[in-house]
């Protein structure tokens, strides 16, 4: 066992929260007076986040908390796509503030967690007292700098809306095209290792978590491109911001996270990593950790 992994063990702890129908798990560090919520992309779990939550939880103040989302890993799987809508993700945030006894948290998101973070700071500001998000820009600054090489770099969204295929391909020789994502989009090979790929591997054959974990884009993306934006997607985001993108990601292009700041009415900083892809907190972790740090100090 690596000193890591040790140090994981040790260092966090795991529970679960019943979330309305829903039972969530979660890992936790940290005995702080402030909450501190990570929330991960897709298609990960609570683990994309351990440099960070044992970072964050050796600042005295934070309490700092990762769940697997719904239908990730040991959390519950709802079996329908309409399960997975982002007021329904939504809610588990703010229920699993509630539920570890919280009126306010700091949440910060990467990817889907990003999507998440977005969304709760919309539709319930009052349960947030900062927001990070890594990587994925707001709903209305993705669709208004849509181009067609972003649209070509976002093909998967929508072959993820066929049915079955996509789960098929993804497990065959044991989630061969998960552990090829890993490898292959990072900006150095290698950085994510093939014990970290063993973790996502293992939370990814859970049963029902594949299909639950695509059911993201089948309950979402298909309305937000092709349907009007409603109020609550539009509504401006009036929380104190940090946004940080890592440059060489092949899935979020550079051209499509202009102009976040046009979306913020509140104190607002935006952090680029140059050798970084997608998977910024775990590519660029020192700097990750040392800018949410920072952050949530101010």
């Amino acid at each position: 066992m690596s000193e890591e992994s040790t140090n994981l063990e040790q260092a966090i702890k795991h529970d679960y929260a019943q979330i309305g129908g829903v039972r969530l798990h979660y890992a936790r560090a940290g005995f702080g007076e402030k909450l501190v919520v990570l929330l991960h992309g897709f298609p990960e779990c609570w683990y994309s986040w351990r440099h960070q939550l044992l970072a964050l939880a050796q600042q005295q103040d934070y309490t700092v908390v990762a769940p697997d989302m719904r239908g990730y890993n040991l959390s519950d799987k709802p079996p329908r796509i309409e399960d997975y809508k982002i007021e329904k993700l939504v809610d588990d945030v703010t229920g699993l503030i509630r539920h570890l006894g919280r009126e306010r948290a700091a949440i910060v998101g990467h990817d889907w967690g990003a999507s998440v973070t977005w969304a709760t700071a919309q539709r319930h500001p009052e349960y947030l007292w900062k927001l990070a998000a890594l990587q994925v820009p707001p709903w209305p600054v993705w669709k208004k700098n849509l181009t067609l090489r972003q649209f070509l770099a976002s093909w998967y969204m929508l072959f993820f809306q066929i049915p079955y295929l996509p789960e098929w391909l993804i497990k065959r020789n044991n989630y061969a095209m998960l552990e090829d994502v890993f490898k292959n989009t990072t900006a150095v090979k290698g950085i994510i290792n093939d014990t970290d790929i063993a973790v996502y591997k293992k939370a990814m054959s859970e049963p029902g978590a594949l299909t639950a974990a695509i059911n993201y884009y089948r309950a979402n993306i298909w309305s937000r491109f092709f349907s009007k934006d409603d109020e609550m997607v539009k509504r401006r985001i009036k929380i104190h911001t940090l946004f940080i993108y890592g440059e060489k990601d092949h899935a979020v292009l550079p051209s499509t996270v202009k102009g976040v700041k046009e979306f913020i009415d509140a104190p607002y900083k935006e952090i680029h990593i140059p050798h970084s892809a997608h998977w910024v907190q775990q590519e660029a972790k020192e700097e990750v950790t040392k800018a949410l740090i920072d952050f949530l100090a101010e």
